[in-house]
């Protein structure tokens, strides 16, 4: 009984932990359509709570000598762990060529390492599973050190980055803007075609074999 005693008080504390340290990192979570990514999140969570609730109910026939309550403490504990792996977004640390002012592109690319010294288009290349993961503001800096942060506009309130529409074939990446000092919070719609600047050999295509398909230019 006083392993099950400590069993519960060790995951009863890993598990309300983790749930504060989600709903914090929900906040910072691009939604989806109109509704926030606290409010998805929170979907999530219930979801996993009633989840647990039912697994544990389940495990208690067969593990009777341990508490229904340190069965659910083990099963919310390690599945609030997976919900935190799928929530993890690394922090991009991008260079630019100093004065860049513009759209910058960070392209789904076949590489084995991420690309973030991006050229004089503003466009870099990512690895498919940093492509995946990204959602969190990056840092930006110039090639001369200086910090662009109040410099950066994203896509929406709710989602940094915009993502480009296209087929599996289509050259893919993640976008947002740097503005001029005098413009800082304006998002100002960059119009040109950065497709035409990509390295074709870098991009990570469906079907390879295949060609390239046209980009469409609207974001997601």
């Amino acid at each position: 009984m006083k392993t099950d005693r400590k069993l519960k008080i060790i995951f009863g504390l890993l598990s309300v932990g983790l749930l504060i340290i989600l709903i914090v990192k929900l906040t910072n979570v691009p939604g989806g359509m109109i509704l926030s990514g606290v409010f998805l999140g929170g979907m999530m969570i219930g979801g996993i709570i009633i989840g647990c609730i039912l697994v544990s109910g389940i495990l208690k026939l067969i593990l009777k000598k341990i508490s229904f309550l340190t069965i659910l403490f083990i099963t919310t504990t390690i599945s609030f762990l997976a919900f935190h792996y799928q929530l993890y977004s690394p922090t991009l640390t991008i260079v630019v060529p100093n004065g860049y002012r513009g759209e910058i592109n960070l392209v789904l690319a076949n590489v084995d390492d991420n690309i973030l010294t991006v050229d004089s288009n503003g466009i870099g290349y990512l690895t498919e599973w940093t492509f995946n993961k990204t959602y969190s503001k990056p840092i930006v800096k110039q090639v001369d050190g200086k910090d662009l942060d109040n410099n950066l506009v994203g896509f929406n309130p709710s989602t940094f980055f915009g993502t480009s529409i296209g087929g599996g074939n289509s050259i893919k990446s993640l976008s947002f803007e740097i503005v001029p000092d005098s413009l800082i919070g304006q998002k100002q719609y960059y119009s040109s075609d950065w497709t035409k600047y990509v390295n074709r050999k870098l991009v990570l295509l469906k079907e390879p074999e295949k060609e390239i398909e046209s980009n469409k230019e609207l974001l997601k």
